[in-house]
């Protein structure tokens, strides 16, 4: 069984078909790059793997179980988490309050401050930052709380 396989999956925007049969599969410790020019479907496949666009057709699996039926915030709960593109962070939440929000799939404290903390590890100049509005970060600082926010779910898969 893959670890991620997409089956020929067909996503589309109102009457335009973004995703034509679509599959790839992703084995456990790869790392898997989509290339491709503007417009080639690669923000529409992270979408539809992680639930922001519903596939008319095709099957998408994590870990054997279909993804296609959960709503987003259910399939963050399954383990897959995607990094939104564009450096989108909540500008009015301190960093810290945007860690906060990642960490929603978790109710103990305990682990929440231990996943914050996790995260200034990797990205000292967060932590340097904890306090400040976050639409004020740089933009490689708002890419760097983008992805520690994901972080904070623990992914299994993470959509980069």
């Amino acid at each position: 069984m893959a670890f991620l396989e997409v089956k020929n999956v067909h996503t589309y925007y109102g009457h335009i078909h973004a995703l034509k049969d679509l599959s790839l599969t992703v084995e456990k410790g790869e790392v898997v790059t989509l290339i491709g020019g503007n417009g080639a479907g690669k923000s529409t496949t992270l979408n539809t793997m992680s639930g922001l666009l519903k596939p008319r057709q095709g099957s998408i699996q994590f870990e054997g179980e279909e993804l296609t039926r959960f709503r987003p915030h259910e399939i963050v709960c399954k383990g897959v988490v995607q990094v939104p593109e564009g450096r989108r962070v909540f500008g009015r939440l301190t960093v810290t309050e945007n860690l906060e929000m990642g960490g929603f799939t978790c109710t103990d404290p305990k682990l929440i401050r231990a996943n914050i903390e996790r995260v200034f590890a990797l990205f000292p100049r967060l932590e340097e930052r904890r306090k400040q509005v976050a639409g004020t970060l740089s933009g490689g600082e708002q890419q760097m709380l983008a992805t520690g926010r994901a972080l904070m779910a623990n992914p299994r898969l993470m959509l980069l």
